[in-house]
């Protein structure tokens, strides 16, 4: 324990936060990743090297020159887009919308509608918190988190209208990010292990899941089996229905859940970690070299709801006893090409990210390859939200300094801008598109405590897609 010990007194970081959604691009995800390798070894030839990013103008990938579409976005030219939702507004339930809005989903429903499950990041302290609708419903009544659901109409020339909108989860805390299911629902995901002894009335530190069908609120019913820690991300395997989990701390372990009935995650299930074969502790934030392939298993986690009130390292110090891998910042994860991608926001020699890729060979293991580790700021900063769109290329959400863009990634490695925040500096998060590719809906953050002065909203964004790499 003694490693243990140390790292615990080790300072936290900066708190970038990364959500990725899945997306109908996802059967080429890993092609579209190449455009990381890409874009990291472009006039050096080593990936782990500094070099000067390739922009992609017009006609390369990228789109053009930013101008105001509105008074909220600046888009390249013959790009639109309105607002579906914006914090405060009375939704159809009777509600007010929450503030915090963050990482998001989009379903198809069967009436050809789209349904969005939006994740709301309130930080409100007990005292000042107040549970959202019904409070029947809450999992706790003193907590001002959860989940709004949105039904979207989107007409033959790409417009797009909300047709209602209603509280979907309550009563709980910090709902970051997560990960939409193959048998379609959300998963919601609290970043938080505070609970009664913080003056909660309830413990935190959970997922939540919210069926695409429903209609209102949900029972709020905490999946324990699945771990108490800080959570961030989460990606499905479609074929095991194994979830595999991000922690987003200084100390953050990779998880994966095997359940014991696929796609009934209320059934329980086993909690583990990965560890390197033959390597004990091994600490992947730093000193990685990309493309090496290491040999992935996985560690049990005994008590996946270990009450240690005042310690948010109860799941991870299980499995690092046991010799579990050790990265910083876990964020986003996602599913492609029958692997799981995920994130250490602030991991690799530079501080400044790196994409891990983790694919099964077996039922024990796998491995697990450093993908991309950005060598400058000038690349890749702070990101936030990253998704693929269906036509290969990358979206990337920046949650760096000053001015917020979203920016695109073509597959060969050349960085564009494709959009910019008008009216604020508050992060966009929540990126995902539209079942058949044609909306691009997005979230501005706004204020994470409800008396904050910055309004959220929910945008969405059509344009000439196949002119470029989104």
């Amino acid at each position: 324990m003694a490693d243990l010990e140390r790292l615990r007194a080790a300072p936290s970081r900066r708190d970038f936060l990364l959500r990725a959604t899945r997306t109908a691009g996802a059967a080429v995800l890993a092609p579209s990743l190449q455009g990381l390798v890409a874009c990291a070894s472009a006039n050096t030839g080593n990936p782990n090297a500094a070099s000067v990013p390739r922009r992609a103008g017009r006609g390369e990938g990228g789109y053009g020159e930013l101008q105001p579409a509105g008074p909220e976005l600046a888009l390249p030219p013959g790009f639109t887009y309105s607002v579906l939702s914006r914090s405060g507004n009375v939704m159809t339930d009777g509600n007010p919308t929450p503030n915090a809005f963050d990482g998001m989903a989009a379903f198809a429903l069967p009436n050809g509608n789209v349904r969005l499950i939006r994740n709301h990041e309130n930080r409100d302290n007990p005292l000042t918190a107040k549970v959202k609708g019904n409070a029947e419903r809450a999992y706790d009544r003193r907590a001002g988190g959860g989940c709004t659901s949105l039904e979207v109409r989107l007409a033959p020339d790409g417009s797009a209208t909300l047709v209602r909108d209603f509280i979907s989860l309550n009563g709980t805390i910090i709902n970051c990010a997560g990960g939409p299911t193959p048998w379609g629902s959300w998963l919601s995901c609290e970043e938080s292990t505070d609970g009664p002894v913080q003056g909660w009335g309830a413990q935190h530190g959970y997922i939540f899941e919210v069926p695409a069908s429903a209609e209102d609120e949900v029972e709020a019913v905490p999946l324990k089996a699945m771990g108490r820690f800080v959570h961030e991300a989460v990606a499905v395997d479609p074929e095991s229905g194994i979830v595999y989990e991000t922690e987003d701390r200084f100390l953050a372990g990779f998880y994966r859940f095997i359940p014991n009935e696929q796609g009934r995650l209320r059934a329980g299930g086993r909690l583990q970690m990965l560890a390197i074969d033959g390597r004990r502790n091994v600490d992947l934030s730093q000193g990685q070299r990309t493309g090496v392939a290491l040999r992935a298993v996985w560690v049990d986690i005994a008590d996946p709801d270990r009450n240690s009130v005042w310690d948010s390292m109860g799941v991870f110090a299980q499995g690092y006893d046991r010799g579990g891998a050790r990265f910083s910042r876990l964020e986003g994860c996602w599913y492609g090409d029958r692997s799981i991608f995920f994130h250490a926001t602030d991991g690799g020699d530079a501080g400044l990210g790196q994409v891990w890729q983790y694919r099964p060979t077996h039922a024990d293991g796998g491995e697990l390859t450093l993908i991309f580790e950005s060598p400058s700021a000038d690349i890749l900063d702070a990101p936030d939200n990253i998704t693929v769109s269906p036509r290969g290329g990358i979206v990337m959400c920046e949650d760096g300094g000053g001015e917020q863009f979203i920016r695109g990634l073509t597959r060969d490695g050349r960085v564009f801008d494709f959009a910019r925040n008008l009216i604020n500096q508050d992060e966009f998060a929540g990126a995902c598109f539209s079942p058949d590719g044609a909306t691009l809906f997005v979230n501005i953050m706004g204020s994470t405590v409800d008396a904050g002065p910055s309004r959220g909203m929910t945008l969405a964004i059509r344009g000439p897609w196949q002119a470029g790499a989104l």
